[in-house]
Protein backbone atom coordinates (compact mmCIF):
# COMPACT_ATOMS: atom_id res chain seq x y z
CA UNK A 1 0.00 0.00 0.00
CA UNK A 2 1.27 3.54 -1.22
CA UNK A 3 2.54 5.28 2.46
CA UNK A 4 1.40 8.72 0.78
CA UNK A 5 -2.58 7.23 0.98
CA UNK A 6 -4.54 9.29 2.36
CA UNK A 7 -6.33 6.82 5.04
CA UNK A 8 -9.17 8.26 7.05
CA UNK A 9 -9.16 6.73 10.54
CA UNK A 10 -12.98 7.10 11.02
CA UNK A 11 -12.89 6.90 15.29
CA UNK A 12 -9.80 7.80 15.76
CA UNK A 13 -9.91 8.91 19.65
CA UNK A 14 -11.44 5.34 20.18
CA UNK A 15 -9.59 2.39 21.60
CA UNK A 16 -9.62 0.80 17.81
CA UNK A 17 -8.87 4.22 16.25
CA UNK A 18 -6.25 5.23 18.21
CA UNK A 19 -4.69 1.60 18.25
CA UNK A 20 -4.83 1.92 14.16
CA UNK A 21 -3.71 5.41 14.32
CA UNK A 22 -0.14 4.29 16.61
CA UNK A 23 -0.02 1.46 14.14
CA UNK A 24 -0.03 3.15 10.75
CA UNK A 25 1.96 6.01 12.06
CA UNK A 26 5.04 3.48 13.75
CA UNK A 27 4.77 1.84 9.68
CA UNK A 28 5.38 5.01 7.95
CA UNK A 29 2.10 6.18 6.82
CA UNK A 30 1.90 9.93 7.81
CA UNK A 31 -1.08 11.19 5.72
CA UNK A 32 -3.80 10.15 7.88
CA UNK A 33 -7.20 12.27 8.14
CA UNK A 34 -9.36 12.27 11.55
CA UNK A 35 -11.94 13.77 12.58
CA UNK A 36 -13.79 14.64 16.32
CA UNK A 37 -17.31 13.74 16.53
CA UNK A 38 -17.49 18.00 17.11
CA UNK A 39 -15.84 18.22 13.63
CA UNK A 40 -17.95 15.48 11.80
CA UNK A 41 -21.35 14.05 13.07
CA UNK A 42 -21.11 10.84 11.16
CA UNK A 43 -24.72 10.25 11.39
CA UNK A 44 -24.79 13.24 9.27
CA UNK A 45 -25.30 12.13 5.72
CA UNK A 46 -25.00 15.61 4.22
CA UNK A 47 -22.10 16.50 6.20
CA UNK A 48 -20.29 12.71 6.12
CA UNK A 49 -20.39 13.22 2.09
CA UNK A 50 -19.64 16.98 2.01
CA UNK A 51 -16.46 15.07 4.13
CA UNK A 52 -15.32 12.89 1.18
CA UNK A 53 -15.99 14.99 -1.45
CA UNK A 54 -13.86 17.45 -0.21
CA UNK A 55 -10.80 15.31 1.01
CA UNK A 56 -10.06 12.62 -1.40
CA UNK A 57 -9.53 9.99 0.81
CA UNK A 58 -7.82 7.04 -0.64
CA UNK A 59 -8.24 4.33 2.19
CA UNK A 60 -11.23 4.20 4.66
CA UNK A 61 -10.91 2.85 8.13
CA UNK A 62 -14.52 2.21 9.64
CA UNK A 63 -13.65 2.01 13.26
CA UNK A 64 -16.61 4.72 14.47
CA UNK A 65 -19.28 3.18 16.43
CA UNK A 66 -21.56 2.84 19.53
CA UNK A 67 -20.11 0.23 21.77
CA UNK A 68 -21.35 -0.99 25.53
CA UNK A 69 -21.30 -4.22 27.27
CA UNK A 70 -24.39 -6.43 28.16
CA UNK A 71 -26.17 -3.59 30.25
CA UNK A 72 -25.99 -1.16 27.77
CA UNK A 73 -26.41 -3.41 24.71
CA UNK A 74 -29.51 -4.85 26.64
CA UNK A 75 -31.35 -1.70 28.29
CA UNK A 76 -30.59 0.81 25.10
CA UNK A 77 -31.16 -2.04 21.80
CA UNK A 78 -32.64 1.05 20.09
CA UNK A 79 -30.24 3.68 20.41
CA UNK A 80 -27.70 0.72 19.38
CA UNK A 81 -28.90 -0.05 16.26
CA UNK A 82 -29.97 3.17 14.97
CA UNK A 83 -26.87 5.12 15.61
CA UNK A 84 -24.34 1.91 14.06
CA UNK A 85 -26.64 1.77 11.13
CA UNK A 86 -26.96 5.03 10.72
CA UNK A 87 -22.97 5.45 10.70
CA UNK A 88 -21.57 3.07 8.56
CA UNK A 89 -24.61 3.51 5.57
CA UNK A 90 -23.15 6.81 5.89
CA UNK A 91 -19.58 6.34 5.56
CA UNK A 92 -19.73 3.39 3.13
CA UNK A 93 -22.16 5.31 0.55
CA UNK A 94 -20.12 8.16 0.59
CA UNK A 95 -16.93 6.35 0.21
CA UNK A 96 -18.40 4.52 -2.54
CA UNK A 97 -20.07 7.89 -4.20
CA UNK A 98 -16.45 9.52 -3.63
CA UNK A 99 -14.29 6.56 -5.51
CA UNK A 100 -12.61 5.11 -2.95
CA UNK A 101 -11.21 1.44 -3.81
CA UNK A 102 -10.69 0.23 -0.22
CA UNK A 103 -12.18 -0.05 2.78
CA UNK A 104 -12.13 -2.24 6.15
CA UNK A 105 -15.09 -2.58 8.53
CA UNK A 106 -15.31 -3.54 11.82
CA UNK A 107 -17.25 -5.98 13.10
CA UNK A 108 -17.88 -8.29 16.51
CA UNK A 109 -17.37 -11.83 16.98
CA UNK A 110 -21.21 -10.79 18.55
CA UNK A 111 -22.73 -11.02 14.91
CA UNK A 112 -22.31 -14.91 15.02
CA UNK A 113 -25.32 -17.02 16.61
CA UNK A 114 -25.50 -17.69 20.23
CA UNK A 115 -24.94 -21.85 20.15
CA UNK A 116 -22.73 -21.71 17.35
CA UNK A 117 -19.84 -24.94 17.01
CA UNK A 118 -16.78 -23.91 18.34
CA UNK A 119 -14.31 -22.34 17.14
CA UNK A 120 -16.23 -20.01 14.83
CA UNK A 121 -16.06 -20.30 11.17
CA UNK A 122 -16.91 -17.11 9.44
CA UNK A 123 -19.33 -19.61 7.69
CA UNK A 124 -21.36 -19.88 10.42
CA UNK A 125 -23.00 -16.27 10.08
CA UNK A 126 -26.92 -16.10 10.20
CA UNK A 127 -26.99 -19.90 10.98
CA UNK A 128 -29.38 -19.62 13.60
CA UNK A 129 -30.71 -17.02 17.16
CA UNK A 130 -28.62 -14.36 18.03
CA UNK A 131 -27.48 -13.98 21.30
CA UNK A 132 -30.79 -11.62 22.82
CA UNK A 133 -28.53 -9.66 25.15
CA UNK A 134 -26.92 -7.68 22.22
CA UNK A 135 -28.72 -8.55 19.12
CA UNK A 136 -29.12 -5.29 18.65
CA UNK A 137 -25.36 -4.07 17.81
CA UNK A 138 -24.86 -7.37 16.21
CA UNK A 139 -28.00 -6.95 13.75
CA UNK A 140 -26.56 -3.93 12.94
CA UNK A 141 -22.94 -5.09 12.44
CA UNK A 142 -23.74 -7.61 10.08
CA UNK A 143 -25.85 -5.30 7.99
CA UNK A 144 -22.51 -4.01 7.89
CA UNK A 145 -20.46 -6.27 6.45
CA UNK A 146 -23.03 -6.94 4.04
CA UNK A 147 -22.79 -4.07 2.55
CA UNK A 148 -19.68 -3.96 2.29
CA UNK A 149 -20.02 -7.13 0.12
CA UNK A 150 -22.90 -5.94 -1.86
CA UNK A 151 -21.04 -3.07 -3.26
CA UNK A 152 -18.07 -5.29 -3.69
CA UNK A 153 -20.51 -7.68 -6.05
CA UNK A 154 -22.43 -4.34 -7.58
CA UNK A 155 -19.42 -1.70 -8.06
CA UNK A 156 -16.15 -3.47 -7.87
CA UNK A 157 -14.98 -2.12 -4.65
CA UNK A 158 -12.66 -3.37 -2.09
CA UNK A 159 -14.16 -3.14 1.32
CA UNK A 160 -12.74 -5.86 3.66
CA UNK A 161 -14.76 -7.03 7.17
CA UNK A 162 -12.89 -7.86 10.28
CA UNK A 163 -14.48 -9.23 13.01
CA UNK A 164 -12.68 -9.03 15.99
CA UNK A 165 -12.88 -10.90 19.39
CA UNK A 166 -13.13 -9.19 22.71
CA UNK A 167 -10.72 -6.38 22.45
CA UNK A 168 -8.91 -4.70 25.76
CA UNK A 169 -5.70 -2.32 25.64
CA UNK A 170 -5.40 1.27 25.99
CA UNK A 171 -7.82 3.84 25.56
CA UNK A 172 -10.36 1.35 26.62
CA UNK A 173 -13.85 2.23 28.67
CA UNK A 174 -13.99 1.85 32.03
CA UNK A 175 -17.47 2.98 32.99
CA UNK A 176 -18.59 0.07 35.16
CA UNK A 177 -22.32 1.26 33.51
CA UNK A 178 -21.85 0.43 29.85
CA UNK A 179 -17.82 -1.35 29.40
CA UNK A 180 -17.24 -4.80 28.48
CA UNK A 181 -16.20 -7.75 30.95
CA UNK A 182 -12.22 -7.39 30.86
CA UNK A 183 -11.59 -3.37 31.47
CA UNK A 184 -14.99 -3.60 34.44
CA UNK A 185 -13.09 -6.01 36.02
CA UNK A 186 -9.48 -4.32 35.82
CA UNK A 187 -11.57 -1.10 37.31
CA UNK A 188 -13.41 -3.62 39.97
CA UNK A 189 -10.21 -4.86 40.96
CA UNK A 190 -8.37 -1.83 41.53
CA UNK A 191 -10.52 -0.23 43.37
CA UNK A 192 -11.39 -3.24 45.63
CA UNK A 193 -7.66 -3.05 46.30
CA UNK A 194 -7.66 1.00 47.19
CA UNK A 195 -10.38 0.21 49.74
CA UNK A 196 -9.05 -2.96 51.09
CA UNK A 197 -11.94 -5.16 50.21
CA UNK A 198 -12.35 -8.69 51.43
CA UNK A 199 -14.21 -9.26 48.17
CA UNK A 200 -14.82 -8.63 44.50
CA UNK A 201 -18.45 -9.21 42.49
CA UNK A 202 -18.12 -10.59 39.30
CA UNK A 203 -21.64 -10.55 36.50
CA UNK A 204 -22.79 -13.87 36.23
CA UNK A 205 -21.87 -17.33 37.13
CA UNK A 206 -17.99 -17.09 35.90
CA UNK A 207 -18.44 -20.52 33.52
CA UNK A 208 -18.24 -18.41 30.15
CA UNK A 209 -15.60 -18.83 27.85
CA UNK A 210 -14.19 -15.78 26.49
CA UNK A 211 -11.37 -14.88 23.99
CA UNK A 212 -9.45 -11.69 24.61
CA UNK A 213 -7.05 -9.66 22.04
CA UNK A 214 -4.96 -6.50 22.23
CA UNK A 215 -5.94 -3.87 20.41
CA UNK A 216 -2.46 -3.25 18.89
CA UNK A 217 -2.84 -7.04 17.45
CA UNK A 218 -6.20 -5.96 15.98
CA UNK A 219 -4.25 -2.63 14.55
CA UNK A 220 -1.39 -4.88 13.11
CA UNK A 221 -3.72 -7.74 11.32
CA UNK A 222 -5.06 -4.42 9.36
CA UNK A 223 -2.25 -3.29 8.00
CA UNK A 224 -1.47 -6.79 7.45
CA UNK A 225 -4.56 -7.20 5.51
CA UNK A 226 -4.28 -3.85 4.00
CA UNK A 227 -0.22 -4.65 2.59
CA UNK A 228 -1.41 -8.06 1.33
CA UNK A 229 -3.77 -6.91 -0.74
CA UNK A 230 -6.39 -8.61 0.97
CA UNK A 231 -9.62 -6.97 -1.23
CA UNK A 232 -12.69 -8.46 -0.10
CA UNK A 233 -14.56 -11.09 2.36
CA UNK A 234 -15.08 -11.48 5.71
CA UNK A 235 -12.49 -12.49 8.61
CA UNK A 236 -11.98 -13.43 11.70
CA UNK A 237 -9.41 -11.67 14.32
CA UNK A 238 -8.62 -13.58 17.35
CA UNK A 239 -6.02 -15.58 19.23
CA UNK A 240 -7.65 -18.65 19.03
CA UNK A 241 -7.67 -19.82 22.48
CA UNK A 242 -10.37 -19.10 25.24
CA UNK A 243 -10.24 -18.84 29.22
CA UNK A 244 -13.37 -18.88 31.62
CA UNK A 245 -14.60 -15.50 33.23
CA UNK A 246 -13.58 -17.05 36.42
CA UNK A 247 -10.10 -17.21 35.11
CA UNK A 248 -10.47 -14.09 33.62
CA UNK A 249 -11.24 -12.81 36.76
CA UNK A 250 -8.30 -14.31 38.83
CA UNK A 251 -5.76 -13.44 36.22
CA UNK A 252 -6.85 -10.06 36.37
CA UNK A 253 -6.64 -9.86 40.30
CA UNK A 254 -3.04 -11.26 39.72
CA UNK A 255 -2.20 -8.18 37.70
CA UNK A 256 -3.39 -6.12 39.88
CA UNK A 257 -2.33 -7.24 43.48
CA UNK A 258 -6.04 -7.67 44.39
CA UNK A 259 -5.71 -10.64 46.92
CA UNK A 260 -9.58 -11.09 48.13
CA UNK A 261 -12.35 -13.51 47.44
CA UNK A 262 -14.10 -13.78 43.78
CA UNK A 263 -17.96 -13.75 44.18
CA UNK A 264 -19.70 -14.67 41.27
CA UNK A 265 -23.62 -12.88 41.22
CA UNK A 266 -25.40 -15.71 39.17
CA UNK A 267 -28.39 -12.93 39.07
CA UNK A 268 -27.13 -11.64 36.16
CA UNK A 269 -26.95 -12.02 32.22
CA UNK A 270 -24.16 -14.54 31.40
CA UNK A 271 -24.60 -14.47 27.47
CA UNK A 272 -23.41 -16.60 25.01
CA UNK A 273 -21.90 -19.38 26.44
CA UNK A 274 -18.70 -19.70 24.82
CA UNK A 275 -17.13 -17.60 21.91
CA UNK A 276 -14.07 -18.75 20.14
CA UNK A 277 -13.30 -17.57 17.04
CA UNK A 278 -11.43 -19.61 13.76
CA UNK A 279 -8.64 -17.65 12.72
CA UNK A 280 -7.43 -20.03 10.07
CA UNK A 281 -8.36 -17.90 7.16
CA UNK A 282 -5.84 -15.33 8.24
CA UNK A 283 -3.27 -17.63 9.49
CA UNK A 284 -3.16 -19.44 6.60
CA UNK A 285 -2.01 -16.05 4.73
CA UNK A 286 0.72 -15.60 7.19
CA UNK A 287 -0.60 -12.86 10.18
CA UNK A 288 -1.31 -14.34 13.77
CA UNK A 289 -2.16 -12.19 17.02
CA UNK A 290 1.85 -11.67 18.93
CA UNK A 291 0.53 -10.09 22.67
CA UNK A 292 -0.23 -13.23 25.63
CA UNK A 293 -3.41 -12.47 27.44
CA UNK A 294 -1.10 -11.86 30.91
CA UNK A 295 1.47 -9.43 29.40
CA UNK A 296 -1.44 -7.06 27.70
CA UNK A 297 -3.52 -7.67 30.92
CA UNK A 298 -0.21 -5.98 32.48
CA UNK A 299 0.20 -3.17 29.73
CA UNK A 300 -3.36 -2.04 30.13
CA UNK A 301 -3.48 -1.98 33.52
CA UNK A 302 -0.47 0.05 33.57
CA UNK A 303 -2.04 2.50 31.80
CA UNK A 304 -5.29 2.67 33.78
CA UNK A 305 -3.72 2.99 36.96
CA UNK A 306 -1.82 6.22 35.25
CA UNK A 307 -4.59 7.50 34.52
CA UNK A 308 -6.43 7.26 37.78
CA UNK A 309 -3.41 8.78 39.45
CA UNK A 310 -3.39 11.34 37.24
CA UNK A 311 -6.44 12.10 37.91
CA UNK A 312 -7.11 11.60 41.83
CA UNK A 313 -3.26 11.70 43.27
CA UNK A 314 -2.23 9.32 46.41
CA UNK A 315 -5.66 8.73 47.39
CA UNK A 316 -7.12 5.45 48.88
CA UNK A 317 -10.90 4.64 49.10
CA UNK A 318 -12.74 5.22 52.48
CA UNK A 319 -15.34 2.38 52.67
CA UNK A 320 -18.21 4.82 51.25
CA UNK A 321 -18.70 2.83 47.83
CA UNK A 322 -17.58 5.12 45.07
CA UNK A 323 -15.92 7.62 46.98
CA UNK A 324 -12.71 8.12 47.21
CA UNK A 325 -10.69 10.79 49.92
CA UNK A 326 -7.88 12.54 48.88
CA UNK A 327 -4.36 13.49 50.97
CA UNK A 328 -6.63 17.09 52.47
CA UNK A 329 -9.64 14.57 52.91
CA UNK A 330 -11.85 15.84 50.36
CA UNK A 331 -14.01 13.26 48.75
CA UNK A 332 -14.31 13.06 45.03
CA UNK A 333 -16.60 10.52 42.84
CA UNK A 334 -14.62 7.59 41.54
CA UNK A 335 -13.94 8.50 37.64
CA UNK A 336 -15.56 7.39 35.03
CA UNK A 337 -13.29 6.62 31.72
CA UNK A 338 -15.58 6.44 29.29
CA UNK A 339 -13.75 7.02 26.26
CA UNK A 340 -15.57 8.19 23.24
CA UNK A 341 -15.72 5.37 20.34
CA UNK A 342 -17.30 7.69 17.79
CA UNK A 343 -14.51 9.86 17.55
Amino acid sequence: MDKNARIFVAGHRGMVGSALVRKLEASGYRNLVTRTHAELDLTDQAAVNRFFEIEQIGVVLLAAARVGGILANSTQPGEFLYENLVIETNVIHAAYRAKVDRLVFFGSSCIYPKLCPQPIRESYLLTSELEPTNDAYAIAKIAGLKLCDAYNREYGTHYVALMPTNLYGPNDNYDLTNSHVLPALIRKAHEARLHGDESLTVWGSGTPRREFLHVDDLAAATLFVLEHDVNAGVFNVGVGEDLSIRELAQTVCDVVGFEGQLQFDASKPDGTPRKLLDVSQLAQMGWRASIGLADGIANTYREFAAKYEEKFGDKQGDKHGDKFVDKHGEKYAAPSFAMAARA
